[in-house]
């Protein structure tokens, strides 16, 4: 008897054929009948936190930048907490509106939303409310015509009792973070939208391929992936990471980080090498966007020109 291949057997298929050859250079190119590598290019609100909403959109918009991920902590919109929750019933859908015309009355389209709770957290009663804070998120979404949330899976330390395997690596902590996903993904189809998971190498999503084994377990579209390279690093190669996650990536930040170094930096001021990672995401991922990430007022322009500069690479081999 013959079986229909489950989805998963088909994104294991799609990959191996994205990425047949992970020695080939993908520096450029492969000829010149190619269509120009023209990707959308925004950047990450979080660096701006002393810019209104107002401000910020004119800031960007001076700049030839026309995308964010939007994270609540300008000025005039002050919600966001990392790896915990706030609370965000003051945001009614007039005002989430208003604050979303503001940047596209101004040319600019919102990506996606930063969520960032804790969803390893070891009480069940906090995972809770971390999932009710994720249905809020989605509801403000929504009011602001955005269906794409971002989030890591969270940072939960443990007082050292000689356990010695870090909670987020132990086994019932894997299952319970495959359920979270399932109750996610079913929060998402509620409300039409899709969760994006970043991977980071001191955390749950340790690796590209432990990510990818998430990814499968949970098994559903409403929830993706969003590669951040810095985060990887000093675990994967760039190519090792299009190879395991190519099928589900809709979202690249673009950032940089030092080897064996934890601080993440604007991108260009470490080791990754973005001639290679645009070059990557052009062939295997060209529809996700580059959002510049840790950027402010000080740096996001020369972080903006580098990107550039590995497009116009990509398209001419010309550096």
């Amino acid at each position: 008897m013959i079986s229909n291949p489950s989805r998963r057997d088909v994104l294991k298929a799609g990959a191996a054929a994205a990425l047949p050859m992970l020695g080939a250079s993908p520096s450029a190119r492969a000829t010149t009948d190619t269509p120009a590598f023209a990707p959308t290019v925004g950047v990450s609100t979080l660096g701006f936190p002393n810019h209104t909403n107002q401000e910020l959109a004119r800031e960007l918009t001076a700049n030839g930048v026309d995308a964010i991920q939007l994270f609540l902590v300008q000025q005039d919109s002050k919600y966001w907490v990392y790896n915990g929750r706030n609370d965000v019933s003051a945001l009614d859908a007039a005002r989430c509106s208003a604050i979303a015309d503001i940047y596209r009355s101004s040319g600019i389209s919102i990506h996606s939303i930063g969520v960032y709770t804790n969803l390893v957290h070891a009480d069940a009663e906090e995972r809770e409310a971390n999932l009710a804070y994720f249905e809020e998120m989605f509801r403000i979404g929504a009011a602001m015509d955005v269906r794409t949330l971002v989030t890591e899976a969270g940072h939960y330390e443990v007082d050292a009792l000689g356990h010695g395997v870090p909670h987020y690596f132990r086994e019932e902590v894997w299952r319970q973070m495959v359920d979270t996903g399932r109750e996610l993904a079913a929060m998402a189809e509620r409300h039409d939208g899709v969760v994006l998971f970043e991977p980071f190498y001191r955390g749950f999503f340790a690796s590209a391929k432990r990510t990818r084994l998430f990814l499968e377990a949970v098994d559903s579209p409403r929830i993706r992936a969003l590669l951040d390279p810095a985060n990887l690093i000093e675990l994967n190669d760039l190519g090792e990471m299009f190879a395991q996650l190519a099928p589900y990536i809709d979202c690249l930040h673009a950032k940089d980080r030092k080897l064996h170094v934890d601080r993440g930096v604007a991108a260009g001021q470490g080791d990754l090498d973005y001639n290679e990672f645009v070059a990557l995401a052009a062939r295997y991922v060209p529809h996700a966007p580059f959002i510049l990430e840790y950027v402010g007022l000080d740096d996001y322009k020369p972080a903006l020109a580098l990107l550039q500069k590995a497009v116009r690479h990509y398209n001419t081999g010309v550096s």
